[in-house]
């Protein structure tokens, strides 16, 4: 591609990236960089990034990567032949991103000792499932592993008793998705050491998908410390308050309610038809309610049961009472809050034509998400020609 491209707006604008990663964590890093406005250049195989072949698809066309490589240009190259072109790339680079498995670059002659030689100042992302060291380091891993071994999946079970059913995943990759953002953090701290506090070198950042779900884990370690508790799974309540769950309404969708302060639960007892709970000792404090959520949640559930759930999310919403139905992603992309903000947006891609983004999520002085997305998920090696023999040309 010789058309000159969109420029790049955004605090991060100027700040060159190189991605030699597949499937979600590398390149989800990479993206949420990409828009804030840092240039990252996406080398694949001739195939493409694997997740290419996930999901949806129209006119032979993955619907995913619109967004999974927006803001990216794509180049292939073959990373064992054509090495001189990746270590020219990574010369003329800021931050290098992987999520190969570990020791995969030292195995293709690209690690850390090699990349710094040639480029000092380089930082360099690292993610795999285990670390860069450590006696797990060669197991392979995807998100899956990493929800198991970091505890969430334990978390997301059915409390003891309910079901005999596995515990199950959240639904999405979301072990992936921290790592990519514990590096993003990790590797934008490491561009500010170098760049601000002015030690002009550049860092290895390592990170993994199983330290990323375990540092989610809140008190637990030191709740174990002190008397070996193990917190379990609390299906949707959340043990230390209450009323904080999930109930079914009468349309079989089901309604999320926060009213766990005092206060709140004052106006929770009235919205539901019964203001004299509040009063009642053992529904007292949050202490006392958590104690006997059980009865309390039977009562919310009675009066939920009779609504559907967006004429009950009506009554709470009206009363000040923090709520939401479970939205799918039909509410979501359909509401006016998410709309009016933006948090979804109309996007024409040339490959799949009219399709919907997520807006970034980070917003910057009011700045219209629109201006972060200059171009969507482009085709295979679309930018190779652009990058090889126009951007290394002036570097």
């Amino acid at each position: 591609m010789t058309t000159p491209l969109p420029p790049r707006v955004g605090p991060l604008a100027g700040l060159k990236i190189l991605e030699i990663g597949h499937y979600i964590a590398g390149p989800f890093c990479t993206r949420v960089l990409a828009d804030l406005g840092a240039e990252v250049i996406k080398i694949e195989p001739p195939e493409g990034d694997p997740v290419r072949g996930w999901g949806a698809r129209k006119d032979g066309n993955p619907v995913w990567f619109s967004i999974h490589g927006r803001n990216k240009l794509s180049v292939v190259l073959d990373l064992r032949r054509q090495r001189d072109q990746v270590l020219a790339l990574a010369q003329r680079a800021d931050v290098l991103v992987e999520n190969l498995r570990a020791g995969q670059l030292e195995r293709l002659n690209l690690g850390p000792d090699t990349l710094h030689a040639l480029n000092p100042r380089l930082v360099i992302a690292r993610i795999s499932g285990f670390g860069q060291d450590g006696p797990y380091r060669d197991r392979p891993a995807f998100g899956a592993i990493g929800e198991a071994m970091g505890g969430i999946r334990h978390l997301t079970g059915h409390p003891a008793g309910l079901s005999d059913l596995p515990p199950p995943r959240c639904g999405i990759s979301i072990s992936d998705d921290l790592a990519g953002l514990f590096a993003a953090i990790g590797l934008l701290s490491a561009v500010y050491e170098r760049d601000v506090t002015g030690t002009g070198k550049g860092r290895v950042i390592d990170v993994t998908l199983v330290d990323s779900v375990l540092n989610l884990m809140e008190g637990m370690l030191p709740e174990y410390a002190l008397d070996g508790r193990i917190r379990q799974p609390a299906g949707a309540g959340l043990p230390t308050a209450a009323p904080t769950n999930t109930y079914p309404c009468a349309d079989g969708k089901y309604l999320c309610i926060a009213g766990n302060s005092d206060l709140i639960f004052r106006r929770l007892a009235t919205a539901i038809g019964q203001p004299d709970i509040a009063d009642l000792p053992r529904f007292a404090t949050n202490f006392d309610r958590c104690a006997n959520v059980t009865e309390l949640d039977g009562l919310i559930a009675a009066w939920t049961r009779t609504q559907p759930a967006a004429t009950a999310e009506a009554i709470l919403e009206a009363a000040d009472i923090p709520c939401s139905r479970l939205y799918d992603i039909a509410d979501a992309a359909n509401d006016p809050h998410f709309l009016a903000r933006r948090s979804v947006l109309p996007v024409h891609d040339p490959l799949i034509g009219d399709t919907l983004h997520f807006g970034p999520a980070i917003r910057l002085d009011g700045q219209p998400p629109e201006t972060a997305i200059a171009w969507t998920g482009p085709a295979i090696g679309a930018h190779t020609d652009y990058v090889l023999n126009t951007l290394l040309a002036s570097a």
